[in-house]
């Protein structure tokens, strides 16, 4: 029988699952549908520069007041406007949508760490296992659910659009525009073409029916399991500033601040793989059509080896999977700094997505896995950092996705890679002289209160 924490971890996984079946999907195709004057990437990066706003304040504030579970909801619903806006894309639409999106992003994410990471504190004593164990494995449970949204988002956009009766073929001369290298112009790709307009709207409709169902799991099936702290918080009329400042207090730990560049990293990653790849690669020579193909290979390959890492890390401890993943995103970058993609090399063109999904499931899993047991004490705090700082990455990746070359891009990503894993080993060198302890399970309840 599964236990009551295993269940939150469940639920708030299909959850999330749900909605970003939908997010992930628009995410992908941003950069290649709505291309007119880089309208797509720009949207994202409001998107993100909106949740490095949001993460400033909102994350405290919202869980201690509403509890992890309303915050959950609350921050979906920020979601799926942005599925509406891009129903009708225009400046006025998407711009207002992302900003919505924005400041739900933080206290999301924040929640669902917090959420899972009282869990794990909770059900460790129970199994006689050490939290950070426990924690590992409910954040390998919770990717390996959630990342094949990646899957299901792409294969509905990819079995829609393939009924496209009007795909533009892509000719040679057309190729010598495509990968790292060429950069006659910046903003220019012949060979996106968007679909016909019908098509857009039926699967952006798909995508706000599953944003709305998450919201729905959410609200009747997840236990508000810190409902009574968020009550007493309340009763307690704790100073406002306090609370506003928490994020930014704990950047006093020397910790997070040498975690800055990793956390940042993983923005630049994503924004890579969403941003540049499926545009320059992807669609360049093959079309939009074979994006969602594409990321369903990172979303599978990202799902399995999040719950395989997550398992996996009690044995080997986090460093060895870090190292993995940087080993595996170097030679990727690499290979792509020299590669031509071309169609009758179709196989490659999934190959890198499936190595970025491997890498990825480690960026995600064991960071925010190794932020919940460094800061178990000030997790919404540590959690709001985390999403801060990993959505800086996001926005300084798609800022200059339009003004600057694939291959400066590769560059940039190559360098904050390298500097990234020599802060990540100095944090781990740090934490293994001198562990942090956990909290009892009643210390874990009592800091959500002071």
């Amino acid at each position: 029988m599964i236990d009551r924490n295993m269940k939150n971890v469940l639920i708030v996984s299909i959850g999330f699952l749900s909605l970003f079946t939908a997010y992930g999907g628009l995410q992908s195709l941003q950069s290649s549908l709505n291309a007119e004057d880089g309208m797509g990437v720009t949207s994202l990066s409001v998107i993100y520069a909106s949740i490095i706003l949001s993460s400033m304040f909102l994350p405290p504030i919202l869980i201690k007041n509403l509890g992890c579970k309303w915050t959950i909801v609350a921050g979906m619903g920020c979601y799926v406007t942005y599925s509406i806006g891009n129903l009708y894309p225009g400046w006025y639409t998407l711009i207002p949508t992302s900003v919505i999106l924005g400041m739900g992003g933080s206290p999301l994410w924040s929640a669902k760490c917090t959420l899972l990471t009282i869990s794990g504190n909770l059900q460790a004593p129970r199994e006689n296992k050490k939290a950070a164990d426990v924690i590992n494995k409910y954040f390998g449970i919770f990717f390996l659910i959630f990342q094949s949204s990646a899957v299901w988002g792409n294969l509905m956009s990819s079995l829609i659009f393939g009924s496209d009766t009007n795909i533009t073929n892509v000719t040679e001369e057309d190729l010598q525009f495509c990968g790292a290298g060429v950069c006659a112009d910046i903003n220019s790709n012949t060979t996106t073409k968007k679909p016909a307009q019908q098509l857009v709207w039926t699967l952006v409709g798909c995508y706000i029916g599953v944003g709305v169902l998450a919201m729905i799991i959410v609200a009747v099936f997840l236990d508000n399991i810190d409902r009574d702290q968020a009550r007493e918080f309340r009763g307690n009329r704790e100073p406002f500033w306090s609370t506003f400042l928490a994020t930014f207090t704990l950047l006093k730990d020397k910790r997070l601040v040498i975690l800055i560049p990793l956390t940042m990293y993983s923005g630049f990653e994503q924004s890579f793989l969403s941003g540049e790849y499926t545009k320059n690669y992807v669609t360049c020579a093959l079309g939009i059509h074979y994006v969602g193909y594409a990321m369903i290979c990172f979303g599978a390959a990202n799902s399995l080896c999040s719950f395989m890492f997550g398992r996996l890390a009690e044995y080997t401890g986090r460093a060895p999977l870090f190292c993995l993943a940087a080993v595996t995103n170097f030679s990727c970058i690499l290979a792509l700094l020299f590669w031509r993609p071309h169609p009758d090399q179709l196989p490659v063109f999934f190959v890198f997505p499936a190595l970025w999904g491997l890498a990825d499931a480690v960026w995600q899993t064991q960071t925010n896995s190794l932020y919940g047991v460094l800061f178990p004490r000030q997790k919404e705090a540590a959690f709001a950092n985390y999403r801060m700082w990993e959505s800086l990455g996001f926005v300084i990746a798609f800022a200059y996705s339009t003004f600057i070359c694939l291959d400066i891009k590769l560059y940039i990503l190559l360098g904050v890679l390298i500097l990234s894993m020599v802060t990540y080993l100095w944090v781990e060198y740090q934490e293994r002289k001198n562990p942090t302890l956990p909290p009892t399970p009643m210390g874990d309840f009592s800091s959500v209160t002071k």
